[in-house]
Formats: C-alpha cells, structure tokens, sequence
C-alpha cells in the first residue's frame, strides 16, 4: 500500500473505523499482511472503545451543518467530532483562544449543539457523573 496523495484529507476517527474495517474484508496484501493486520486489528480495536463507534455519516454532516454559526476552523471541527466534549473546560482545550472568541453562552450552545447531534460514547462517564465529580473536587468556601 503507498500513499497516492499526502494530505488530500484528513478523516475523523469514524471513518479511519469504517475504512479499516473495510480494508480487513479485502483478501492479505501479501509480505505486509502480518504488520498491516495488526496495526488495522490494534486500531479497529481502540476506535470501537470510542464515541466513533456510534456515529453515521448523517449524525456527523448534521453536526457539521449545525457548527456553522460558531465560526470554527476545520481542526476544531474535526476534534469536536472525534473528542465529543462535555462540558466547557473540553472546549477551552479544543478551541483555540476560547475565551476571545465564544461567550459563556455560546460555549453552552455549543455543548447542546454537541449533546443533540452527535451519539454519547457508550463508554465515557455520564455527564452529571463528570459535573458531579467537578463538584466534588471543589474546595469548600
């Protein structure tokens, strides 16, 4: 296998899933099946651990579409879709420079924008679990 074109895209995790799983229908690729089909086995594995392992092809451009009155760049996008963030301190890390571009209001729309397009990772805390964990980690006044 070679690299027809560096860099023509850059995929989300849902679909490096769907083209692995493809690729490990298709018949051995000879000297390189060992290696290739551990690093296809190894990352089928991780990617179905994950919130990609929920998503279709509809839920993403219907996120995609919903984002665009955020003024987001392609990377933050891409790490929002494969991140799905939960609370605002995720997006602070995610977006860059946050806090001069999006309120506190658009911060939360963006967390519902999140919350009702894109499918919870099965395997993530809940998130009154993770706000109530924050709670808990609070000093006392």
């Amino acid at each position: 296998m070679e690299t027809v074109q560096e860099n023509a895209a850059i995929l989300c995790n849902y679909e490096v899933l769907t083209l692995l799983e493809e690729l490990r229908k298709q018949p051995k690729l000879g000297n390189r099946k060992n290696q290739l089909a551990t690093i296809a086995y190894e990352t089928t594995k991780y990617l179905k651990g994950t919130a990609c392992c929920c998503q279709t092809p509809e839920s993403i451009q219907n996120f995609l579409s919903a984002l665009s009155p955020f003024n987001l760049t392609k990377a933050e996008k891409l790490m929002l879709v494969n991140l799905r963030p939960m609370t605002p301190v995720e997006i602070q890390l995610i977006v860059e420079e946050s806090e001069e571009r999006m309120s506190d209001t658009q911060v939360e729309q963006l967390l519902e924008v999140i919350s009702r397009h894109l499918p919870p990772d099965p395997n993530a805390p809940m998130k009154e679990e993770v706000e109530e964990a924050e709670t808990l980690d609070e000093p006392d006044s």
